[in-house]
């Protein structure tokens, strides 16, 4: 069964709900990793503030993960995942302003699809680590190309993903889905720009969990971003960017210039 779990705040205090319809949500004690427990209150979607649905998640990124997107930037398909770690500051909500940055020239959105694991998995495989997923949400991997190319050139990449605000996630996270076929749509200012399927992934959700759990323990809470397919550009300050993913929802957020002190 697929429900929906959200993060929120409401009257100052953050909470956690699984919405019932589609303008109310069932109040959570917690995320529900182990299995929702819904405390018997309610409070209407209209009234809470959409939060990103994980809290100071660890985040690991995956690169050129579409064939097309891998094809549009010139460069061969990879014979394994090519990872990178996030920092939890360039975590955003739904709704927040992506902040382009004062050292930004040129900055790019990539709609993705964000996996968010459920318990704990270390060397499991491909076959069964859907069974460690809790479920799915929408990640946007904003991302400064010129600090990226010059950080790629010495074998690194952090600051041009990192930018706080630079990984909007949400709205919510869905849970029960077959991640192996979703179609996902960006927009940006209302025209389609990224339109693809899941299937076009390189690497399956199942295969980057195996991959990343044959060295890493991955921990519930823990978020995936497993790449984006092709159709990737620019973003401006006063341009919206919204990213639908079949199942999910639509992940919006404005872009706004960085305030000068």
């Amino acid at each position: 069964m697929t429900e929906r779990i959200a993060r929120f705040e409401h009257d100052g205090r953050e909470g956690y709900g699984a919405l019932s319809g589609d303008d109310t949500l069932d109040l959570l004690e917690d995320p529900g990793y182990d299995g929702p427990r819904r405390t018997g209150e309610q409070v209407a979607l209209a009234d809470v503030c959409l939060l990103a649905p994980v809290a100071d998640p660890r985040l690991i990124g995956v690169g050129l993960n579409y064939a097309e997107h891998a094809a549009e930037s010139g460069l061969p398909a990879p014979d394994q995942p090519m990872l990178f770690h996030l920092p939890t500051t360039a975590v955003c909500s739904p709704g927040d302003d992506i902040v382009y940055p004062r050292q930004g020239s040129v900055v790019h959105y990539e709609g993705e699809l964000a996996v968010v694991i459920g318990t704990p998995a270390r060397r499991v495989s491909a076959e069964r680590a859907l069974d460690h997923v809790f479920g799915y949400t929408i990640g946007n991997d904003v991302s400064e190309r010129v600090i990226q190319k010059a950080e790629m050139a010495n074998g690194c990449l952090l600051i041009s993903k990192g930018f706080d605000t630079f990984k909007p996630l949400g709205p919510w996270i869905a849970t029960g889905l077959d991640p192996s076929d979703l179609q996902l749509t960006t927009r940006l200012n209302g025209r389609v720009v990224q339109s693809t399927s899941t299937a076009d992934l390189i690497f399956t959700v199942g295969e980057l969990i195996e991959y990343i759990s044959a060295a890493v323990t991955l921990l519930p809470g823990d978020v995936i971003m497993t790449g984006t397919p092709s159709g990737v550009g620019e973003v401006q300050p006063g341009d919206v960017v919204e990213i639908e993913i079949e199942g999910i929802g639509v992940l919006r957020n404005p872009v706004a210039a960085e305030e000068t002190a």
